[in-house]
């Protein structure tokens, strides 16, 4: 059986039991929050226990890394909407120690999309298109400062008001331990990340 055909059997069973009805809620995230956190399969009940968050409490969005990488993509583009939409008043960027973006490489990454059967070709039609593999498949090498920088990237963005507050935060991937790294609610806080 595949992993599609066990879910949808836990699903029917669910819906049928109702086991939805302990999650209702409404699209307004309760504590006016939203959170950017990378999509590491331990985070996926540590953060929220962690962080003492229930369904409905925040809006999610995850990513390898907890990256805004471009600030017109899709990540920025789903805070913004938390914000003018969903009534989001404090945005908050949880990475983690032990994080795979951590020295991600690009020419093992290609070569491990090679061994998948990428052919050499198509890499070269995309650097000749002008894209940059090199640079869009570099990880970070310190996982602080990559918090640093996205919280900067966020809080510069020209449509995210000024009374947002974006707190960057790093999590321990087994204990949950939380390290601030920027406090948000401080004006000065990032002014020396974001004016560099």
């Amino acid at each position: 059986m595949s992993e599609l055909q066990t879910i949808l059997a836990h699903n029917q069973e669910f819906v049928e039991s109702g086991g939805y009805e302990a999650f209702l809620t409404n699209k307004y995230p309760e504590r006016k929050l939203a959170i950017l956190s990378c999509m590491d399969a331990r985070m996926v009940k540590l953060l929220p226990e962690a962080l003492g968050l229930r369904n409905g409490d925040v809006k999610l969005i995850k990513n390898a890394g907890a990256l805004v990488s471009h600030p017109w993509g899709s990540v920025m583009r789903s805070l913004l909407v938390s914000v003018f939409d969903l009534h989001v008043q404090e945005i908050i960027v949880v990475a983690h120690y032990d994080c795979g973006m951590r020295g991600l490489n690009p020419q093992t990454f290609i070569q491990h999309a090679q061994e998948q059967g990428i052919p050499a070709d198509r890499i070269d039609t995309l650097r000749h298109a002008g894209i940059d593999l090199d640079k869009w498949l570099t990880g970070f090498s310190d996982v602080e400062d990559s918090v640093r920088h996205t919280v900067c990237t966020i809080r510069k963005h020209p449509l995210m008001p000024k009374n947002i507050a974006v707190h960057g935060l790093v999590i321990h991937p087994t204990t949950g331990k939380l390290t601030v790294v920027i406090d948000g609610t401080d004006e000065h806080s990032c002014d020396s990340v974001c004016c560099s």
